[in-house]
């Protein structure tokens, strides 16, 4: 059997930027990544998405994002190319379509079995899958039995299949807006939330909202433990959104109340045919493979940790949780703190090899 350091799980950015704090503080991990390559989930969004924070803000350690403008604001298949890119000069094993099924403790080391048989250990284990295998499917009314077209962000790439339908998307977010607006250039949407939508503006003073998180230090607060549950952030806006609301462009509704086969109905009474319905309701962290470590995980399946580091089980730890340390936890431009604070506290556990 294969023995590592320390077993990496997902080779998205939170996964890379583990990697690379790992070696600086010289221990030898293994990234494992159940996908073709080494670009987390980036590659499976909607191709229309950018990033919220300008490319000047948007790097891992050791490699700035590329580019003259570092004020633009980089399209997804700018941070694909960029991850495989990281992926490529970093100087440790990524082993991709390789998927943990499950991770056990036996003695003093992990043990990582893999799809197909094959299984790894490991001193230490960085649970770094992110979120995009568990999409959040909210309880809705009468959704269960509508009879249209129901998908979630996740599995929408386009608004191209769905020109001149009816459309409703259900969210408050940044994704759930950003689509509902793509769509309503083609379709009629209705952006249907339990309340009104909080934005935030992009550009304050002249200055982007991320200038001034980082100048203030409300990027890197660690707030995390503080908070019972992530708080529902304000959708980043320059405008363009909040003018497509005010112009219907989609349309806001309270959320329906009720489906009849591939009719919903409203709060004001009434009742419409709507070929599909978006949910653009968040994710949660996709852990599987620890259901097997006591203590791991609560009963949700949700990671029982104190800034990262796993608090029932030892040598274990996550990184690119929503708000694991502070509001940059789960980005680009800030899961390399992250990362290396839980690699300088798993060198000291473990110890330099």
């Amino acid at each position: 059997m294969e023995h590592f350091d320390v077993a990496v799980i997902g080779g998205g950015q939170s996964g890379l930027a583990t990697a690379h704090a790992l070696l600086r503080h010289g221990l030898r991990p293994v990234v494992l990544e159940a996908s073709d390559r080494a670009a987390g989930a980036w590659p499976h969004y909607y191709d229309s998405l950018t990033l919220f924070s300008p490319a000047r803000y948007s790097s891992l350690p050791g490699m700035p994002f590329p580019g003259a403008d570092r004020d633009r604001y980089p399209h997804r298949a700018e941070v694909v190319a960029y991850l495989t890119a990281y992926a490529g000069r970093l100087d440790a094993e990524i082993r991709t379509e390789c998927r943990v099924s499950a991770v056990r403790r036996t003695a003093d080391v992990f043990e990582v079995d893999l799809e197909g048989g094959d299984r790894l250990s490991a001193r230490g284990v960085v649970a770094a899958s992110g979120t995009f295998g568990r999409p959040h499917r909210t309880a809705l009314p009468g959704l269960d039995g509508f009879t249209g077209q129901v998908l979630h962000a996740a599995d929408y790439r386009s608004p191209a299949p769905f020109a001149d339908r009816r459309m409703v998307v259900v969210g408050a977010g940044n994704s759930a807006v950003q689509i509902a607006a793509e769509l309503a250039k083609s379709a009629r949407v209705t952006l249907a939330t339990r309340g009104p939508v909080k934005f935030a503006a992009q550009r304050v003073l002249g200055r982007d909202l991320h200038w001034w998180l980082t100048r203030t230090g409300l990027d890197t607060a660690p707030l995390g433990r503080l908070l019972p549950r992530p708080p529902a952030q304000p959708v980043l806006d320059d405008g363009r959104y909040q003018a497509a609301l005010a112009a219907g462009q989609p349309d806001r509704r309270q959320v329906f109340t009720g489906a009849d086969g591939a009719k919903l109905g409203w709060p004001d009474g009434e009742r419409e045919e709507v070929d599909a319905i978006v949910l653009a309701t968040g994710y949660r962290p996709d852990l599987p493979y620890l259901a097997l470590l006591h203590g791991a995980l609560d009963a949700d399946g949700n990671p029982r940790h104190r800034d990262g580091l796993a608090t029932g089980v030892p040598g274990l730890a996550f990184v690119g949780l929503e708000w694991q340390r502070s509001l940059s936890s789960n980005s680009l431009r800030g899961v390399g703190r992250d990362a290396d604070r839980i690699a300088r506290r798993l060198a000291a556990h473990l110890g330099r090899p």
